[in-house]
């Protein structure tokens, strides 16, 4: 018979499992300065257990396989993009997102230069744009170098090259990039 395909065999005793099945853990972190304990699927990403199980909506998702930085977050100081990583990972660990950087009332520098610039356009990646901004300039203030660091003997200066090279992962489609610069840029240079 062409085209028939064997009937699929079980053998005795042997009994497919079910891999719906979520299998769930305690995870502990501190969000925004706030101790938070949640009972997860151990498959859940940090970015869906902020935003579905503590109502943080300000990361988003935006392509879900880490290349528009929408759901950047910074976890133990470091900016990651929520979406790739799961939240188990992350145990004890002290995680901002955000609305962990400012208030409306009183905004953090980086946010009050993204409202003076005009660096948000439709606001949809603004949110991941500005904690991996924030990340950046630590980044350099920190002396780590880049791709386009021209010394890597000297401490990483702030140049529109070096923003625009450690912000390449992430994506506005509104093409305010110009405008994040110069936020950064002023942020940068009031820290001076």
């Amino acid at each position: 018979m062409v085209g028939a395909t064997a009937p699929a065999r079980q053998d005795a005793g042997v009994r497919a499992e079910r891999t719906d099945e979520p299998v769930l853990a305690t995870v502990t972190f501190t969000v925004n300065g706030q101790r938070r304990d949640l009972e997860l699927d151990t498959r859940t990403s940090l970015l869906d257990a902020a935003r579905e199980h503590l109502h943080l909506t300000g990361s988003k998702k935006g392509c879900d396989h880490g290349q528009c930085g929408a759901c950047t977050m910074i976890v133990d100081g470091r900016r990651i993009n929520a979406c790739l990583t799961l939240a188990i990972m992350h145990q004890g660990a002290e995680i901002v997102t955000i609305e962990g950087l400012g208030q409306p009332d009183n905004l953090h520098p980086m946010q009050a230069a993204f409202v003076r610039h005009d660096g948000y356009q439709c606001g949809y990646c603004t949110p991941g744009q500005i904690c991996s901004g924030v990340a950046v300039l630590e980044e350099i203030r920190a002396g780590i170098p880049s791709h386009v660091t021209a010394d890597l003997g000297a401490a990483p200066q702030v140049t529109e090259a070096e923003i625009r090279e450690r912000m390449s992962g992430n994506i506005c489609r509104c093409g305010a990039y110009s405008n994040i610069v110069e936020a950064m840029t002023e942020v940068a240079e009031a820290r001076a």
